[in-house]
């Protein structure tokens, strides 16, 4: 993360560290979309991967574990921005390798 803009880092910062109802822990690692709470992984993976297929099951699944809308909206925000993260630094490494001189 070493390249992104001063103000992106602040909201990546936020969303993983910021006060919230969901852990840290649940947000860095659905930042991550790694080792997410079995109950989360098919939500969070739509989120990270074909986010037209989320569906109120997904959220039913997830509510059913326990999370509250607060928690879920928190994860899935942390989600979708380290998605939009990993695509902006492959996408900076593209340019890069097309650049290299």
């Amino acid at each position: 993360m070493g390249r992104l803009p001063d103000g992106y880092r602040a909201l990546v910062d936020a969303v993983r560290q910021g006060r919230g109802t969901a852990t840290a822990e649940q947000r860095i690692r659905a930042f991550r979309n790694t080792e997410t709470d079995p109950a989360l992984r098919p939500l969070l993976d739509k989120v990270a991967t074909r986010p037209t297929g989320i569906t109120d099951a997904d959220f039913d699944r997830a509510r059913a574990a326990g999370l509250t809308d607060d928690q879920l909206f928190e994860v899935v925000v942390a989600a979708a921005v380290g998605r939009s993260t990993r695509m902006y630094e492959s996408a900076l490494a593209a340019l890069d390798e097309a650049t290299a001189g």
